[in-house]
């Protein structure tokens, strides 16, 4: 360290901004950087949201269709596979709860969970989730298991 190439810490010294509107000594004042009349120098200005200056925007331009069900429930999908691979690396060992399955990161707290059949299932688990597809119970029963619908 040398006097040559002394400095401020990062982000101790803030520069202040220019006060806009301030008198014409200042630099920024008369118009106060907003240029000359129009809707935009005007102080209460606020532009709508997609407003594009009087064309069409886009929301309005791009056809809608399809129908959205308000009611629809979406689930979260875990395959065999995904469960094997937990119970591989010793992370289970008797039974996957939903606790379990939000420490692991496989659902969040609002989801709805459905365990699915790709994979094959070796570990006898008690395994709960909310919906079960027919292979993936089969499979769990197979292998001494249980399925918990929660």
């Amino acid at each position: 360290m040398n006097l040559n190439n002394l400095q401020p810490a990062e982000g101790s010294v803030k520069k202040e901004k220019k006060r806009l509107g301030r008198g014409q000594g200042s630099g920024k004042g008369g118009t106060a950087t907003k240029g000359h009349k129009g809707q935009k120098s005007r102080s209460g200005y606020s532009r709508k949201v997609g407003f594009e200056g009087g064309q069409m925007p886009l929301q309005r331009r791009v056809p809608k269709f399809g129908f959205t069900n308000i009611n629809r429930k979406d689930y979260v999908g875990i395959n065999l596979d995904k469960i094997q691979e937990l119970v591989d690396n010793g992370r289970i060992t008797d039974q996957l709860d939903f606790d379990t399955m939000l420490e692991y990161r496989l659902a969040t707290k609002n989801d709805l969970v459905k365990i699915l059949g790709r994979g094959e299932l070796k570990a006898k688990l008690k395994v709960s989730g909310h919906k079960f597809t027919a292979t993936a119970k089969a499979a769990i029963e197979a292998a001494g298991g249980e399925a918990v619908t929660l």
